[in-house]
């Protein structure tokens, strides 16, 4: 992951015009070929977004030695965040120019541990998008072996400019 493109200033990041001005999926899609930034909390969780479609995000990453919990494990944030990401992501990808989400709401189900270190794979789908809220699911999973590791549900509050 150290070609990928995070914002490491608030410069970097897209503007409130341009957010404004592109659908979710255009936003999302200049992320994905890297001529606008990773999020900088995506670096600090060591994730990427690597594919996006109408309704839907993945993200690929592991976790590192900074995502453990006192018993050596994967903190549970870390599921809940990468989860987090890609359903909040699908929903930014149905969505049309000038309209923005916020994550009102979501629930994480963790199944099996991820070792420190392996690469997994998130991705959201949007179940319903409508004019003010939208519901995505989202699942961790192994991408070598197909191995679930967590599933997750969410609800996004929409919003228009103001």
């Amino acid at each position: 992951m150290s070609d990928t493109f995070y914002a490491s200033a608030p410069a970097e990041m897209a503007s409130r015009e341009t957010l404004l001005s592109l659908s979710g999926l255009e936003l999302l899609t200049r992320v994905v070929a890297g001529t606008l930034p990773q999020p900088p909390m995506a670096r600090t969780m060591n994730v990427r977004l690597v594919a996006v479609g109408p309704g839907a995000a993945t993200f690929r990453g592991a976790p590192l030695f900074d995502h453990l919990n006192p018993m050596q494990g994967v903190h549970g944030g870390w599921y809940g965040t990468i989860l987090d990401s890609c359903m909040g992501c699908a929903v930014m990808a149905s969505l049309p120019q000038g309209r923005l989400y916020t994550t009102l709401d979501y629930s994480v189900n963790l199944i099996r541990a991820i070792p420190m270190g392996r690469e997994v794979e998130a991705r959201g789908v949007v179940a319903h998008a409508g004019r003010s809220t939208a519901v995505a699911r989202g699942e961790i999973t192994d991408p070598e072996t197909g191995r679930l590791h967590a599933t997750a549900s969410t609800t996004c509050l929409i919003m228009g400019p103001d």
